[in-house]
């Protein structure tokens, strides 16, 4: 089987959303498996009840030692800044170990994320995380213009060929459109078939 891991953080359900839609189209490939995890969270119960963060979410708290073991990695994280959320760097910022024994060398990695306005840092936030995976030796998939959902202006939606996004507004009042996730499922398949040719081809 081809392991895939698609790991997240989410404030507000909307990354959330976007990692179950990278899932579902991770887990349509023959002979992948998908597991869905997320990162924990670093603020004060008060701040997040406060901020009405999405508290409750069914993926499972992952630790880092543990992406050794998949063949592919796609993460997800709202932008801070223009940046990827603390949370999720915090997290990423603990597999030094695995950098240091070359253990994420030659996987596939993917990004995908959320901002509050159109042009509230998607680009840079993808870009920047994928310094992280870069780093650590892994081969980088984005979603390809092949996906033609990200070319439409029919309406305000997410999609670059960066990764898979959506925009949440300030309030976080707007969930994902169906082409977001249709763009989600697009890119966790492109990842998920790539991490598998390249599995059989070094079999």
């Amino acid at each position: 089987m081809t392991k895939v891991l698609v790991l997240y953080y989410s404030s507000w359900g909307h990354v959330e959303r976007l990692a179950n839609a990278v899932a579902e189209g991770a887990g349509s490939v023959d002979g992948v498996e998908v597991t869905v995890k997320r990162v924990p969270e670093l603020v004060p119960d008060a701040v997040a009840a406060g901020a009405h963060y999405k508290t409750e979410q069914p993926a499972p708290i992952a630790v880092p030692g543990e992406l050794a073991d998949y063949d592919a990695i796609v993460i997800g994280t709202p932008t801070r800044f223009g940046n990827m959320a603390a949370q999720m760097k915090n997290f990423l910022d603990q597999t030094g170990p695995l950098w240091f024994a070359g253990a994420l060398v030659g996987k596939v990695g993917g990004v995908f994320t959320s901002t509050a306005s159109q042009h509230g840092g998607q680009e840079t936030t993808l870009l920047t995380a994928m310094t992280v995976l870069i780093h650590h030796g892994m081969l980088v998939a984005g979603l390809p213009y092949t996906f033609q959902g990200q070319m439409g202006l029919a309406e305000i939606h997410g999609g670059t060929p960066y990764g898979a996004s959506t925009i949440s507004g300030g309030d976080g009042s707007q969930q994902p459109k169906p082409v977001d996730l249709d763009g989600a499922r697009f890119q966790g398949k492109y990842i998920a078939e790539t991490a598998a040719a390249l599995k059989r081809g070094r079999v």
